[in-house]
């Protein structure tokens, strides 16, 4: 596949044409220097249509779904994930009081409020392991939190718990954790708290979940299928076997790949959502290993505290059986005494 997606996309330069540029200007050439020799590979595939681009890096999704600019798209893909017409009111900022204000390994973040009030947050996570279901609901609870403190202030004495609307946290995962891999067929989780008798309450947090992963697994089995299947192909594949079925299948994707490669025109900008990808991904690397480093510690602490409590168990049911031993010499000692005192008496 000599030309990759330049065939589709005209304004895909080609790599002799991005080097020449690079070379001649010095800023570019040392930012590219410094990458290892995979590193630069894999950027010039990139830029040049040879592989797609990872969409879901933060400055290219922000700048594709950014519902100022283009709310219909990001409207098409919440509609299919909650199964209703969506319609974005407003994109929020990020909340600088959240509970979940951490150092994370996510991609990209989105917030938006609904038309009918609700909030939704679209979150992408490298790695399944740093998003558990715990801090699913505690970003959950930010939105509600959020959600609370802004109605109450606005409505003050005529507020109602019932002006509350729902929340959705949506989490796309890159590399899902084994809970997920017992389901192989499913790729899309809408979680909703639902009470054991079946009793019919609002309560406002929904969750959808999907590893990517999976679906990727299901896509190259079975095929594009439906828009959801594209609209996650779209967001999660690179592969350009894929992105042209995508294309082919969905010629609706066709405007998206070319802002995608709009932004791929600027090299120095191309180079710097790069580079801070790489440092992302070190930087999430080192953290993920700490991670590791100290689940292991905690398991060694662990063992060493139960084989401490077995020692202590031992050293105790040791002592109760010199108790014991003790106990029995004592009688056997009485009852020699006894018979001494019985032949002295015969």
């Amino acid at each position: 596949m000599v030309d990759g997606l330049r065939k589709y996309f005209p304004m895909i330069r080609t790599e002799k044409e991005i080097l020449t540029e690079i070379r001649e200007r010095d800023a570019l050439n040392v930012v590219f220097q410094k990458w290892t020799q995979k590193q630069q590979r894999d950027f010039l595939n990139m830029a040049t249509g040879m592989r797609g681009v990872k969409v879901l890096y933060d400055s290219y999704f922000k700048e594709i779904f950014n519902p100022e600019l283009r709310p219909e798209r990001l409207e098409a893909f919440l509609s299919l994930l909650l199964k209703q017409r969506i319609k974005i009111k407003a994109i929020l900022p990020g909340d600088s009081s959240r509970i979940a204000d951490e150092s994370s390994l996510l991609i990209m973040d989105i917030l938006v409020e609904l038309e009918n009030g609700s909030l939704a947050n679209v979150e992408a996570q490298k790695i399944g392991y740093k998003f558990p279901g715990q801090r699913c609901a505690c970003y959950s609870s930010d939105l509600l939190l959020r959600q609370y403190k802004r109605i109450r202030e606005q409505r003050r004495e005529a507020f109602s718990y019932r002006d509350i609307k729902k929340v959705y946290t949506i989490v796309l995962l890159e590399t899902s954790t084994e809970e997920f891999h017992v389901l192989p067929r499913d790729y899309v989780h809408h979680v909703r708290p639902k009470a054991d008798t079946g009793l019919d309450i609002d309560f406002l947090q929904e969750y959808i979940l999907i590893p990517l992963d999976i679906f990727r697994q299901n896509l190259y089995n079975k095929g594009i299928e439906n828009q959801l299947d594209a609209w996650l192909t779209f967001l999660s594949v690179d592969d350009v076997e894929w992105i042209e079925k995508l294309i082919q299948q969905y010629p609706e994707f066709i405007p998206l790949y070319k802002d995608v490669y709009t932004l791929c025109m600027n090299t120095e900008n191309i180079m710097g959502i790069f580079s801070e990808e790489l440092k992302i991904l070190d930087r999430n690397t080192t953290l993920l290993m700490i991670d590791e480093m100290q689940e292991k510690i905690n398991a060694q602490e662990n063992i060493i505290r139960q084989k401490d409590e077995a020692l202590l168990r031992d050293k105790d049911a040791l002592r109760q059986k010199d108790e014991a031993l003790s106990q029995k010499d004592e009688e056997i000692l009485r009852l020699r005494r006894l018979l001494d005192m019985k032949n002295e008496k015969d």
